[in-house]
C-alpha cells in the first residue's frame, strides 16, 4: 500500500460515507504504526446550518471522529486486503481529549495519529488536529475491533 491515499482509496478501507466521512485524504501512511490525514472543511457542511447561524464552528465531537476515522484508516491498512471489510471499530473510549482552537469554514484540519498498541480485540491511538500548525484538538481514542455483522 502506498504511503499516500485518495478518497477512493480510503473509501476501500473504512466504510463511512457522506455526509458523515470525515477524511478526504491520507497524506502518510505506515500501516499499524502512524497516520497523517486532511479534512477539507468547507462552508457547505450539514453540521454549520445549525453549529452556530452567522458564526460556524466545527463541533468538537466531530473533529475527535475525523481523528478517529483517521487512524481506523492507519490500523485497518494493517490488515490483509481481504479482511479489511470484515472488520469495524467502534469508540470505546477518548481520554485526555482537550480543544485549543476552533475549526471553522476554510480551514484545513490535519490528523496525526500513533497507533499506540493493537491487541486482539482493542486498539488504542494518540491523535493531535491542526490547522496551520496551530493545534485544535488533542485526544487518546480507543477502540474495539469488531466483525461486521453480515
Amino acid at each position: 500500500m502506498s504511503t499516500e491515499l485518495t478518497i477512493n482509496e480510503i473509501l476501500k478501507v473504512i466504510p463511512h460515507r457522506y455526509p458523515f466521512l470525515l477524511v478526504d485524504r491520507i497524506l502518510e501512511l505506515e500501516p499499524g504504526k502512524r497516520v497523517v490525514g486532511l479534512k477539507n472543511v468547507s462552508y457547505n457542511e450539514e453540521f454549520f446550518q445549525g453549529h452556530f447561524p452567522g458564526n460556524p464552528v466545527m463541533p468538537g465531537v466531530l473533529v475527535v471522529e475525523a481523528m478517529a476515522q483517521t487512524g481506523a484508516v492507519g490500523l485497518l491498512s494493517s490488515f490483509p486486503e481481504a479482511d479489511r471489510g470484515n472488520k469495524l471499530l467502534y469508540f470505546t473510549g477518548i481520554d485526555s481529549c482537550k480543544f485549543r482552537r476552533p475549526v471553522v469554514p476554510g480551514d484545513q484540519l490535519r490528523m496525526e495519529l500513533e497507533i499506540l498498541t493493537v491487541r486482539s480485540r482493542i486498539s488504542k491511538c494518540r491523535g493531535v488536529a491542526s490547522v496551520d500548525g496551530a493545534v485544535c484538538a488533542e485526544a487518546q481514542i480507543l477502540s474495539a475491533i469488531l466483525d461486521r455483522p453480515v
